[in-house]
């Protein structure tokens, strides 16, 4: 049980690590090009574990996010986002739930469940995420245009950069 609680700090310190040291100084220039932000932090809520009782849930995704605001100097944005996502996260899993159940001792990960599963679970979390956090981050229908815009184009770079993740540090709990 010890290297579940291991794993996962290690996952939260290394994630919140990446995306504010790393991801955050990142600039593309101007034009379409600031559509593209780079976020993995909701990683860690993805990869907690299946029997995680949900008020740990939503305080861990509340951690990972107020964490991230602070370094990013926003005001609850990510904070916001991240319990919505922690939120949709135990209806997206029983919706993509396979035939014999889940194990619930063990992580939602991709050497668990396998690349179709993971890349399914991945995207619809990461729609919910992103969507939601520009939808607050911008807070306006007349902007909605720019809110999908950037909603898809970091997600096709956050869900890669999730997958690049994946393949590096492998994890298998």
């Amino acid at each position: 049980m010890n290297s579940i609680y291991f794993k996962n700090i290690f996952r939260f310190i290394l994630l919140v690590l990446i995306q504010v040291f790393l991801l955050k100084q990142i600039y593309l220039g101007e034009g379409f090009l600031r559509s593209f932000y780079f976020i993995v932090y909701p990683l860690f809520i993805l990869l907690l574990p299946f029997n995680i009782p949900r008020p740990a849930l939503l305080l861990l995704s509340f951690l990972i996010g107020i964490i991230v605001d602070y370094n990013y100097m926003s005001l609850g944005v990510h904070a916001s986002a991240s319990v919505f996502t922690a939120f949709f996260r135990q209806p997206t899993l029983r919706l993509l739930e396979p035939k014999g159940g889940y194990n619930l001792n063990f992580s939602p990960t991709k050497a668990r469940m396998g690349w179709a599963w993971f890349t399914r679970y991945v995207s619809i979390m990461m729609l919910i995420h992103l969507l939601f956090y520009f939808s607050m981050e911008i807070f306006t229908p007349y902007y909605i245009g720019q809110v999908l815009q950037r909603t898809m184009a970091s997600f096709i770079v956050s869900v890669g950069l999730i997958f690049i993740l994946q393949a590096i540090f492998n994890p298998r709990e």
